[in-house]
């Protein structure tokens, strides 16, 4: 009995002609038109009934609750801010573009948003961005499956290849994250699987060079992978046209990179100049200036803290992916993939090197590949081999079996996470809160996931900072002469609290605030803070002080039998958790006639220490709605309210009317 990987190397050593292999090896002549497209689905029809349950599994379970984990964060943001940039402005980036990574990435992005109304459909910008790469993620399956096919893999291997890649905690994480190396990778798998072809070498290698090239125009750290492409053809490649087809591969992929090239020297930024940005400054930070990830032997180090991430959400997948390269160096096919995901792996490691975070999603299909790969070609030496290889075979099967039996409950209990947790509506809340009670005249510091929401809701772009740029773009730094000090807010995000002092102004504009509103817990907390002129300290002084006087104020006033409230609120006026400017309201309409309070409603994210909506239900024992309408005693009550004391909202219910006042530091009465 022939294995798949045999009988794939037969069909392989077939000569280009004419003529079509068939399953028993009996050759038929190639038909054409609609009995071409007949032939092929009776060719592929088996491998579609494996491949197109492996693709609605993906689908589900990486669309399901994309909005609610993980959390956004700000890379994301940044990179979705920059499509919509191209999108929506007709510039490059939302900020000065300065080369930190080829354009190409966000502008496909772009060009799926553009086709497809995504940033239409989502209130949330950065979910039009996960679409686009969860798409990406799709089309990577398709790609892993059909080079797993290539490498002689049967159909459950390769069906197993592509779950492993959709449904692994680690690939989910970052499938659902908007990075540029998602989209890179579609195009990092059509390179390796037309490089493996076997017939039309000139063309399939001419593709193969185009697909890597934009791969790394997408992600620069792709190119670490070209030692291995190069590997791969040279294996491939036919020996009568070997120099002709490898050298136009190599002429397309130079003629691609110097198209970056050009780009710079069209725009007169190839090289470093005064008051201007340059790509050889963009790469001189990517691999000589950028801060090092420090030691693996620091426990607090950037490169131990993405290790650790790496390890909380799949450690099955790591170990097993890195056993099954080690023994998938004994497999001639696998080989170069081991030595990929091996060497890459080592890279890592490299002294004074910067681990970016999303470095493994580049690992992540190799990684699969090898799993499922490893596993299949195990099971085949171990029932056809000699007993050393059988004793190799059957020690990674039975490492596979372990590790799947870790992973199943690991799995679920990682998946249950994904599709049920809202981890992102401490972001959510914060945008609303500000959308609300912020005006759209106020200058914000802001993570840059929030960028694209807060300009869509009315804020001028020079208005909303991204945080990054307040320190190293002179174009942020000369709109805003006086640096924090021109901000009203400054939403605080586990991304800005992760380096406190890279950013001056910023962590400026943090130590001179005070909270107003917090959502959420933990590492997804998300604060809105308002600067102060006079400092943090300063302003918790004036707070105390706004408290004395309210408490005073307040005490006053709940024993003024005009004013109808319930115990609950009334302690909370002689708390001093009432806003002045609703003290002074009640005091104003009961020294005319009674006040029926229905409560001191919370704003959102403000919690219970400071109440500034009022409820109203009845004035002078008149009620103030009825039936959702404003009654003629209410208006007369709202047209009242003018100068400090005019809310900035009035919402009305079947039978009250709340009454919103904006946030205030002053502890004295306006």
């Amino acid at each position: 009995m022939s294995t798949t990987l045999e009988k794939t190397a037969e069909i392989e050593r077939e000569p280009a002609g004419s003529s079509t292999p068939t399953v028993d090896g009996a050759s038929a002549k190639t038909p054409s038109g609609p009995g071409r497209v007949s032939l092929w689905f009776r060719t592929h029809g088996g491998d579609l009934l494996w491949l197109l349950p492996v693709l609605l599994v993906s689908g589900v379970v990486n669309f399901l609750n994309v909005g609610g984990s993980p959390q956004r964060i700000d890379d994301e943001g940044t990179y979705t801010a920059q499509a919509w940039a191209v999108t929506h402005l007709g510039e490059l980036a939302h900020y000065t573009y300065w080369y930190d990574h080829p354009p190409l990435g966000w502008l496909q992005i772009a060009g799926y948003t553009q086709l497809t109304g995504a940033f239409e459909r989502w209130d949330v910008a950065v979910l039009a961005g996960r679409e686009a790469v969860l798409v990406a993620a799709l089309i990577s399956i398709v790609l892993l499956w059909a080079l797993a096919r290539r490498l002689g893999m049967s159909r459950f291997a390769s069906a197993a290849t592509g779950l492993v890649f959709a449904v692994s905690p680690l690939a989910l994480q970052f499938h659902r994250t908007v990075y540029l190396d998602n989209i890179a990778v579609p195009w990092l798998l059509l390179a390796f699987f037309l490089a493996t072809n076997r017939r039309g070498q000139l063309a399939a290698f001419a593709g193969s060079a185009l697909a890597f090239g934009i791969a790394v125009l997408t992600k620069e750290t792709f190119l670490l992978a070209l030692p291995i492409l190069a590997w791969v053809m040279l294996r491939s490649a036919r020996r009568e046209t070997r120099r002709y087809t490898l050298s136009v591969a190599a002429s397309i992929l130079v003629l691609i990179g110097g198209s970056y090239l050009l780009l710079a020297a069209v725009k007169g930024e190839l090289l470093s100049g005064a008051d201007r940005v340059s790509l050889m400054e963009g790469i001189t930070f990517q691999l000589a200036s950028r801060e090092s990830s420090g030691s693996i032997a620091d426990p607090d180090s950037l490169i131990n803290r993405t290790l650790s991430m790496w390890w909380q959400l799949d450690p099955v997948f790591i170990v097993v992916s890195l056993i099954a390269a080690v023994y998938a160096l004994l497999l001639p096919r696998l080989r170069p993939y081991a030595v990929l995901v091996l060497a890459m792996t080592a890279f890592m490691f490299r002294p004074g090197g910067y681990l970016p975070v999303p470095y493994v999603i580049m690992l992540i299909p190799f990684g699969a590949l090898l799993i499922a790969g490893a596993a299949d070609s195990a099971v085949v030496r171990f029932r056809h081999k000699s007993a050393t290889r059988r004793g190799l075979a059957a020690g990674f099967v039975a490492v596979a079996a372990v590790g799947a039996i870790v992973a199943v409950p690991l799995w679920s209990t990682q998946l249950r996470g994904f599709v049920l947790a809202d981890l992102d509506a401490p972001l959510r809340g914060a945008e609303q809160w500000l959308d609300e009670n912020a005006t759209t005249d106020q200058r914000i510091i802001v993570d840059d996931a929030m960028w694209v929401d807060l300009v869509r809701a009315g804020w001028d772009r020079d208005n909303v900072i991204w945080y990054y740029k307040l320190d190293t773009d002179p174009a942020v730094q000369a709109d805003s002469p006086n640096g924090w000090r021109d901000a009203d807010y400054v939403v605080t995000t586990d991304s800005m609290r992760t380096f406190p002092g890279a950013f001056p102004q910023v962590q400026e504009a943090i130590d001179n605030s005070v909270v107003v509103a917090s959502f959420g817990t933990g590492p997804q907390a998300v604060e809105v803070r308002r600067v102060t002129i006079d400092g943090a300290e300063q302003a918790a002084i004036s707070q105390e002080d706004a408290v004395a006087q309210r408490a005073q104020l307040g005490a006053q006033l709940a024993t003024n039998p005009a004013v109808v409230l319930t115990g609950a609120d009334r302690d909370r006026l002689v708390a001093g958790q009432i806003d002045v400017r609703i003290i002074s309201v009640l005091a104003a309409v009961a020294g005319t006639g009674s006040v029926s309070v229905a409560g001191f409603p919370v704003v959102d994210g403000e919690g219970d220490e400071s109440f500034r909506q009022l409820e109203v239900s009845a004035i002078g024992g008149s009620p103030v709605a009825e039936g959702g309408r404003v009654t003629p005693e209410g208006r007369a009550f709202l047209d009242s309210l003018t100068g400090a004391y005019e809310p900035t909202e009035v919402a009305v219910s079947d039978d009250t009317v709340v009454l919103r006042y904006p946030i205030s530091l002053q502890p004295v009465l306006p």
